[in-house]
């Protein structure tokens, strides 16, 4: 079996698995794609997007809504890389209305990166926002100038503001003269070919596979249709249609940021992968996660990023609007995604899609991370090992240490507790194995853990280097592995158990 065929057959059993009949029956129609490395490798479709008998493809446009706000942000960071614009400058000095807003007696002053990483203080407005999505410029300049009244303190907690980065559109627009979605599509949509991806309706050809809106209020019994939102001041955060190839193409491109091969194209790997990283805290409690254990979760640019506690990054943004429901989600160190579209805001695409990604990833056994350790650190751990299994005195290894290692913990009191170690274990054994065999884990290429056999037992040894012009070992220890073999006694669970170590 190839791996394109492996691949395209675990998608598509996730696909089968976790598309839902629950979920399938509250939407017309409805969409799910399995991604990889940017392109659609499974795609399963439910129903009829307009009602009228022809059937949902994996070419349907939907609208995306608030995903559209990812392509705002990597509009606003191109902007500030070429110097254009000042994400750090105060959104008053482009949006001057927003002087008006208060917290409780005290005028704020958010910078255009508080606003788009959703810690401004505004308050949550997603079902005002929505209503408001078409609104002219004029109405949003009476709004700012009559003032806004802040719930929380500004630049201290996550709340999700489509108001707050709608004013970083309002922001581009002011610096460029033009409209927020022409700065958007010359700088991002055109480069990368995302020639499905607008934001009129009205913007497509007539025969376009384009799904209408509905909203249902029985479960699914009845259906009642929802007319598209205009694109006004506030459609930069949800305005933007789509369909599952171009949403693979973007979620690829981001991901793309974080291998060997990530490109200054379009977008630098740098500003992609500040996307991706989180900015602003989100309490895990607030995140749909299953049976998933989340480490923790934070809003980057434009992006939601979730640290799971299996795999690592996940990076992610829903879409809801009266009359669609979206999301994609992927995960950067496989290149693998989901994008799911379904055509009612009753649809549960966030659930489906995280399931979806969970599912692919867990039969692959993905790894959270690849690791490739420095050559001074598999140089190091060698010696030391070399060291240890011979029995020679820890001393020996002096010129691998940063001069506090034998300091913190000094030369007697390492031998002692080595011996009492191998009084558990006993004595050193030779399995056979060389020395990138016993390798056990990686957490950045600084460390590395790994094993030595013994005759009831094993030993676990870690360094971490000190990234200097010459890496020094600044941290080395010794402990007795747990059953298993991979951890001492008592380690808890982490996410770096699950990643894979490349040496060499």
């Amino acid at each position: 079996m190839t791996g394109d065929t492996m691949i395209g057959q675990v998608a598509d059993t996730a696909l089968t698995s976790m598309l839902d009949s629950g979920a399938l029956r509250v939407a017309p129609a409805a969409v799910a794609a399995v991604t990889y490395a940017g392109r659609v490798v499974a795609a399963h479709t439910h129903g009829e997007p307009r009602r009228d008998g022809a059937a949902t493809t994996a070419r349907t446009v939907f609208r995306i809504a608030s995903m559209s706000k990812s392509f705002l942000a990597a509009t606003a960071l191109s902007l500030a890389e070429d110097g254009t614009l000042d994400l750090h400058a105060r959104a008053r000095t482009l949006v001057p209305e927003l002087s008006s807003a208060r917290y409780g007696s005290e005028q704020i002053d958010p910078t255009l990166d508080d606003l788009l990483c959703n810690r401004a203080g505004l308050a949550e407005d997603n079902p005002w926002g929505d209503e408001h999505l078409g609104e002219s410029r004029e109405w949003l300049t009476g709004v700012l100038t009559d003032g806004l009244r802040l719930p929380i303190t500004p630049g201290t907690e996550y709340r999700y503001s489509n108001l707050g980065i709608a004013l970083v559109g309002r922001a581009i627009e002011v610096l460029t003269g033009r409209s927020v979605f022409d700065v958007v599509r010359e700088r991002i949509l055109e480069p990368l070919g995302l020639a499905d991806t607008r934001n009129e309706a009205s913007s497509y050809p007539a025969d376009a596979d384009l799904a209408y809106g509905f909203r249902t209020f029985d479960g699914g019994a009845t259906f009642a249709p929802e007319p598209f939102l205009a694109s006004g001041a506030l459609g930069c955060i949800g305005d933007l249609f789509s369909t599952v190839g171009d949403i693979a193409t973007w979620m690829g491109f981001l991901g793309a940021a974080f291998g060997p091969s990530g490109t200054g194209e379009v977008l630098s790997a740098a500003a992609r992968r500040r996307m991706q990283t989180p900015r602003t805290v989100i309490p895990t409690t607030n995140r749909h996660a299953g049976d998933r254990e989340l480490d923790g979760a934070g809003y980057g640019y434009g992006l939601v990023v979730e640290l799971d506690h299996r795999f690592g990054r996940v990076c992610a943004h829903s879409g809801s609007l009266p009359g669609f429901g979206s999301h994609m989600r992927w995960h950067p160190a496989t290149g693998f995604g989901v994008v799911v579209f379904g055509n009612s805001d009753d649809f549960p695409a966030a659930r489906v899609a995280t399931d979806i990604l969970a599912d692919v990833l867990t039969r692959l056994d993905a790894p959270a991370e690849t690791i490739r350790p420095w050559p001074e650190t598999l140089a190091a751990a060698e010696e030391l090992d070399s060291i240890v299994r011979g029995r020679r005195p820890i001393a020996a290894a002096a010129g691998l240490f940063t001069r506090n290692v034998l300091r913190d913990i000094p030369v007697e009191v390492r031998e002692r507790r080595l011996s009492e170690a191998l009084s558990a274990t006993g004595s050193i054994v030779d399995d056979g194995r060389d020395f990138t065999e016993r390798i056990v884990s990686a957490s950045d290429p600084a460390h590395l853990r790994w094993s030595i056999q013994c005759q009831r037992g094993a030993l676990l040894c870690d360094i971490d280097l000190i990234g200097l012009n010459t890496p020094l070992v600044q941290r080395f220890s010794m402990s007795v592995a747990d059953a298993g073999g991979r951890k001492p006694e008592g380690e808890p669970s982490l996410v770096t158990d699950h990643y894979r170590v490349v040496a060499g």
